[in-house]
């Protein structure tokens, strides 16, 4: 859904939001929140979409999670925020829930061009998962924490590229959906990203924030999995700041 984020006390509402009512597993809500702006163009966003494949391919081998994952795709890029239904992009009227069941996702081929408007795109992914949480109620589906991860190698623009302060304004608002476990926020940090830019995913995320040189998408992607496995089994925080620091300390290897 390409559009201006709803304001923060909207919650969009889907048409289509009960899809596999035969399937009653407890759903995670996954939302990979993709920075494609101009920055990630050449070999950033094809390791991306490369990642994005391959990750496809094992969630759906992964009978433990592919039915009860769904995933939404929010990309910023190309001087607006957008929202993916599997590889389609949504547009305004089109009133269809972003979320794919994990057995049934496809990625979209991503391309880079355009601003950071990271600061929408971060909204947007609080209220689709704010809204697919009230429709699991609505069909008395039961669900684990969502999760959205946050990916980028830049600071937040306004619409016109220049850096802007608007980000402020959500640090609050992730910070009371963090501590009241509403979704768990992973911020992170890849290629030439600044210290600036990293303080600002620090501010997002204060726990599970990182900064990694190059791209290790794939890596990442395999610690969304791990960290839905591990909320599938009802561990304890202790257990994904353990599989995050994995993910961290690992790095040089990834990158060798």
């Amino acid at each position: 859904m390409t559009h201006e984020p709803p304001p923060p006390t909207a919650v969009p509402q889907y048409a289509d939001f009960d899809f596999e009512l035969d399937n009653n597993a407890q759903r995670l809500p996954l939302v990979l929140c993709l920075d494609n702006s101009r920055s990630m163009e050449g070999r950033p966003i094809q390791a991306l979409n490369d990642a994005l494949r391959e990750w496809t391919r094992e969630l759906h081998d992964d009978v433990n999670l592919s039915y009860s994952v769904e995933v939404a795709v929010i990309t910023f890029g190309d001087q607006s925020v957008t929202a993916y239904r599997g590889a389609e992009p949504l547009y305004p009227g089109m009133n269809l829930s972003p979320f794919v069941p994990a057995h049934a996702f496809t990625p979209p081929t991503l391309a880079a061009n355009g601003v950071t408007l990271m600061t929408e795109a971060v909204e947007l992914a609080m209220h689709i998962v704010a809204a697919r949480k009230t429709e699991l109620r609505k069909l008395g589906l039961q669900y684990y924490r969502p999760q959205i991860c946050l990916v980028t190698d830049g600071l937040p623009t306004d619409g016109t590229g220049h850096y802007t302060t608007a980000w402020q304004r959500i640090v609050p608002v992730l910070a009371e959906e963090q501590r009241a476990r509403r979704f768990r926020l992973y911020a992170i940090g890849v290629g030439g990203i600044t210290e600036r830019g990293q303080a600002v995913l620090s501010a997002f995320a204060p726990t599970f924030n990182a900064q990694l040189q190059g791209f290790p998408f794939r890596e990442l992607l395999q610690m969304m999995s791990a960290s839905a496995a591990a909320e599938q089994k009802g561990e304890g925080e202790e257990a994904f700041e353990k599989i995050f620091h994995q993910f961290r300390t690992q790095r040089p290897a990834w990158e060798a």
